[in-house]
């Protein structure tokens, strides 16, 4: 009898993250796989496109919980995958990635089943608290039984909370392998000509997190030195939902919209947003796992936080953290070739999926 395989996707990272282990997974004979989608900040342009871009098939099962507090969506989905646990399908091993609030959730429901739970990416910490995602990896690292680590920053940190080595394997970083499995299709894909941008001279814009874009006043420090650095350099501002409503909340939309060098445009599925990745000459972001993408593709990377759970981006990577004050030297440097080149961490290789597919076959045979 086959063994069955719970993958859990919430928010847009999370498909990237699983569609490598899904296609790895599908390939053998041993097991069936399948997706729980939680329908965490459901959005079509962000999620159903990128199905198709990973070659997914439509959810086995989709909680939709929508957006909501992290209680509310923590809550929520405990009980609704509680739901299909026990009155529908009963996994024999689950597989939760990255940090959003089903992470922490589903793996609750599981371990207290007595079910085996993977945490993918297991180990990342940025020290901050104040962060829901940090207190999310904490929860899930503390209960999982086996723990997945992309490097060797991540297996320290576990160490040093005490995890013993026994539950702790670094399998690489299965982002990788989500750009290899797409590489001819990004290749293909020219988006930045698709937007009449130059290849290798322009900039691509990302930023979601709440201390950058919540608040009027950091808002506008940041657009304002957004507009400076497209003086420079033309920009591509892919926008999240979260952001278009904080500028247009605070008046800001119409203006930065008419920035003759500044384009907004809505998010994009993977492909074409990693084709714009590919070819630009600097990345300005908040996200986690633009960090990784560009250290691996080698291209500077402006991160707009005073922290990151990937210092291994900093270290041996293209990334570096920068604030608004001093956001403008930082893309001189890039503009003045004084950015220094970074390497591939070991293990981030495009095999990622491949090593997982033999953890989960010693766990369960």
């Amino acid at each position: 009898m086959k063994k069955i395989i719970h993958l859990i996707a919430a928010a847009r990272p999370n498909f990237m993250k699983i569609a490598p282990l899904y296609h790895a997974l599908k390939a053998e004979d041993w097991c069936e796989v399948h997706i729980i989608h939680t329908g965490q900040h459901y959005d079509a342009n962000m999620s159903d496109s990128i199905f198709a871009d990973l070659m997914l098939p439509q959810p086995h099962f989709n909680l939709g919980i929508g957006s909501g507090s992290h209680a509310y969506q923590t809550g929520t989905v405990m009980l609704e995958y509680e739901k299909i646990v026990l009155e529908q399908e009963r996994p024999d091993f689950l597989v939760v990635v990255g940090d959003v609030n089903p992470t922490a959730a589903c793996s609750q429901v599981a371990t207290k089943l007595h079910i085996p739970v993977a945490h993918l990416e297991a180990g990342l910490r940025s020290g901050d608290r104040r962060m829901p995602e940090e207190i999310n990896r904490l929860v899930t690292d503390a209960i999982c039984d086996t723990l997945w680590t992309p490097s060797p920053d991540a297996d320290e940190n576990l160490k040093n909370e005490g995890h013993p080595d026994s539950r702790v394997v670094r399998v690489g970083n299965i982002m990788m392998d989500s750009f290899e499995l797409l590489r001819e299709k990004i290749e293909a894909e020219k988006a930045p000509e698709k937007h009449g941008l130059e290849i290798g001279n322009y900039g691509v814009v990302t930023l979601h997190r709440p201390s950058n874009v919540d608040e009027y006043d950091s808002l506008k420090e940041l657009m304002d030195q957004l507009i400076k650095v497209s003086e420079k350099i033309p920009l591509i501002f892919a926008v999240h939902p979260r952001t278009r409503n904080s500028l247009q909340k605070h008046g800001l939309w119409d203006s930065l919209s008419s920035v003759e060098r500044l384009k907004l445009v809505d998010p994009v599925s993977y492909v074409p947003f990693m084709s714009l990745v590919k070819s630009a000459k600097l990345i300005i972001t908040d996200s986690g796992g633009i960090q990784e993408e560009t250290t691996y593709l080698n291209i500077p990377c402006l991160t707009l936080r005073e922290n990151t759970e990937r210092p291994i981006t900093i270290t041996e990577g293209t990334n570096e953290l920068v604030t608004v004050d001093n956001l403008m030297e930082n893309v001189d440097r890039v503009l003045n070739g004084q950015w220094r080149s970074g390497t591939k961490p070991d293990l981030w290789d495009g095999k990622t999926a491949g090593r997982i597919v033999k953890e989960i076959k010693k766990w369960l045979f």
